[in-house]
């Protein structure tokens, strides 16, 4: 699902609602949350890791685009909650791109100024995970109307069997 950004600007809004049947919601959590092995699985990452600037976690994290296109970086804070909803395990993501003096933008990298994330992935009742994810940035410069429908024809869905593929092969899985 796929809803304008207000305003006009041509941005989107995403909205993802999926399903992985043999992927555990701890798993998916755990492997969502692990830089370190996202660097191992995801193709678009060019540089990510978390620092601690005035006692906060800070991520940075480089996306690579296609040529010609200007890699992309964001700076943004995240919090992961496990809750229990009337006997439900829910896991929730949240991200927000903030301003670090500290990480400062890098000559030929457009910085992602707006981003915001809401991840939510609970027990489908059997073996699998349900996931819902809200999507928001605004990658700056100009993006090409065939990138953009590619991220929302082919990216999204390419994303979520990537992430599945990944817990599948998570070698700190128990």
């Amino acid at each position: 699902l796929f809803i304008p950004f207000p305003q006009q600007s041509g941005l989107y809004e995403y909205k993802i609602f999926g399903g992985l049947a043999d992927v555990p919601p701890k798993l998916c959590a755990d492997v969502y949350m692990d830089l370190d092995f996202r660097k191992e699985w995801d193709q678009y990452v060019k540089e990510l890791y978390e620092e601690t600037y005035d006692c906060e976690k800070v991520i940075y994290w480089e996306v690579k685009y296609p040529f010609p296109l200007s890699n992309r970086d964001y700076v943004y804070i995240r919090e992961c909650r496990e809750m229990d909803v009337d006997g439900r395990k829910i896991w929730v993501v949240l991200a927000k791109s903030v301003a670090v003096p500290q990480c400062p933008e890098k000559p030929g990298i457009i910085r992602v100024k707006s981003y915001k994330q809401s991840l939510v992935i609970e027990s489908d009742g059997k073996a699998g995970c349900k996931v819902y994810m809200y999507y928001f940035d605004n990658p700056g410069g100009m993006i090409p109307s065939w990138l953009v429908n590619w991220a929302a024809k082919s990216g999204v869905p390419a994303f979520l069997e990537d992430i599945r593929k990944a817990c599948l092969n998570y070698p700190k899985s128990t």
